[in-house]
């Protein structure tokens, strides 16, 4: 049942960092429409990448100590130091340092106790490796959240507000319920629009929410609670605008913000890392109708990029300019392909096993190109298909896109190609579908910023 005033809100790690500027431009800009919000918060920006690993360039973090069996309950007592000296730089806000630093300090002693039990269990030999890893991955994921979360609700409700710390952490409650019960537990006795509710962005469920979601499980959480209590938006505040091109490549005059796109426009910029929203926490979304505003915490007059099911654009144009420059092409030449039905299945095979996803795919006679996220291309995958097929070639790469919810014009490939051209970028390989949403351009991967400065002056101007 849709409740049409409530607003389920994320705010992210590096805009949570900001929290004075968050209360200020989010949560009481409008002091009379202050309830009927949830917001699920990130934790601090970095601290999941300590517990874990940096989510982009990969870096060991307490995680990692851990399946190695080294000294992670020193990085733990570091981490410890490091969110009261984050305690200590909101006290100015509200926050009670005291509680604050009594709650986080708990947790990583809990954690540490939990984690060196796992620890003897593990060296015992009679349980799965792999699960007890997964376990104690969630058990890490969830410190983040549950202290980004709590610090919230008590800076508000040290400033008089009435504030509800929602714990979807399960951290004290052993039951075994699946992440959905325990979203609906947890809301089943609170009412959003008398309390300002501040939840946690990891979900503990039996199925495991990282099992699937990894990092992007925060959005999921943002997902599923946005379904169950039926909200009428969902708004996901970054420290940016969703904007026509990267400002840092195309240009700040240049790039604009995007103002109204559809599902199919997020799938496509997410598949190349752009994410406005985890296309897995999009799609529950998408099914129920409830629509996705992106704000820029930093920019609150702005009504942001609200993405809908049913928008697309009056007139044919390119919304956004976006790509890749760590992706590799995965060349596969074979004579024996020409005319014989199914040959790639063999291929798609090879990636299922290694759990590897494409985001384009070119064919001629005897030659399948894929495109694919460079960590993915692994040696054993090289050598898995250089046994199978006659010759495999991979090259690191780049991929521009141009996307939007209606580019179909005549000439827009020849327009896109063109300028291209002009600025002497070859372009090695060329994707469209009849769906004409997004035109992939593969190009060497010194040429990508100026692949995309080029089609944004083309298309998007």
């Amino acid at each position: 049942m849709r409740t049409y005033n409530l607003r389920v809100e994320k705010i992210g790690g590096t805009s949570m960092s900001r929290f004075p500027e968050i209360i200020d431009n989010i949560i009481l800009r409008d002091e009379k429409d202050i309830y009927g919000r949830v917001y699920i918060v990130s934790a601090y920006a970095g601290v999941t990448n300590e517990l874990l690993e940096h989510k982009k360039s990969g870096k060991a973090g307490i995680y990692k100590l851990f399946e190695a069996q080294e000294n992670y309950p020193i990085k733990l007592l570091a981490l410890r130091d490091r969110l009261f000296d984050i305690n200590e730089s909101f006290a100015p806000a509200g926050l009670n340092l005291d509680e604050a630093n009594n709650f986080i300090g708990d947790r990583i002693d809990q954690a540490i106790n939990i984690l060196r039990s796992m620890d003897n269990v593990l060296a015992s030999g009679y349980v799965s490796r792999d699960e007890l890893l997964l376990a104690a991955r969630e058990l890490l994921a969830s410190l983040g959240e549950m202290h980004s979360a709590f610090n919230s609700a008590n800076i508000l409700k040290n400033r008089g507000y009435n504030t509800t710390y929602v714990d979807l952490s399960g951290w004290d409650d052993g039951r075994q319920l699946t992440i959905d019960d325990r979203i609906k537990d947890s809301f089943d006795e609170l009412d959003p629009f008398s309390s300002i509710c501040f939840a946690t962005g990891y979900t503990k469920g039996t199925e495991g929410i990282m099992r699937e979601f990894d990092r992007g499980y925060s959005e999921v959480t943002f997902s599923k609670v946005a379904v169950l209590l039926g909200a009428s938006e969902a708004i996901i505040h970054k420290e940016y605008h969703l904007c026509s091109g990267d400002p840092l490549t195309v240009g700040e005059a240049n790039a604009h913000p995007v103002c109204n796109t559809n599902y199919d426009v997020a799938d496509q910029l997410a598949d190349v890392g752009m994410e406005a929203i985890h296309p897995k926490a999009s799609k529950p979304l998408e099914i129920n109708s409830i629509p996705i505003r992106v704000k820029n915490a930093f920019d609150p007059d702005h009504p942001g990029t609200l993405i809908t099911k049913e928008f697309i654009a009056p007139s044919s144009m390119v919304e956004i300019v976006t790509g890749s420059s760590t992706v590799a092409c995965l060349e596969i030449h074979d004579t024996r392909m020409v005319g014989e039905v199914g040959f790639d299945l063999r291929i798609m095979q090879i990636f299922a096993k290694h759990k590897i996803s494409y985001i384009a795919k070119v064919t001629n006679a005897n030659t399948i190109d894929m495109i694919i996220a460079e960590k993915d291309c692994s040696p054993r995958l090289v050598a898995e298909l250089s046994d199978t097929f006659e010759q495999v070639n991979t090259t690191l790469v780049a991929i521009v896109c141009a996307i939007g919810s209606n580019i179909a014009q005549p000439g827009i490939m020849a327009k896109a190609s063109k300028a291209l051209a002009d600025d002497k970028i070859n372009i090695l390989a060329v994707s469209q579908t009849s769906r004409q949403t997004n035109m992939q351009f593969v190009v060497k991967r010194d040429q990508f910023a100026l692949a995309q400065k080029a089609l944004h002056a083309a298309l998007c101007m």
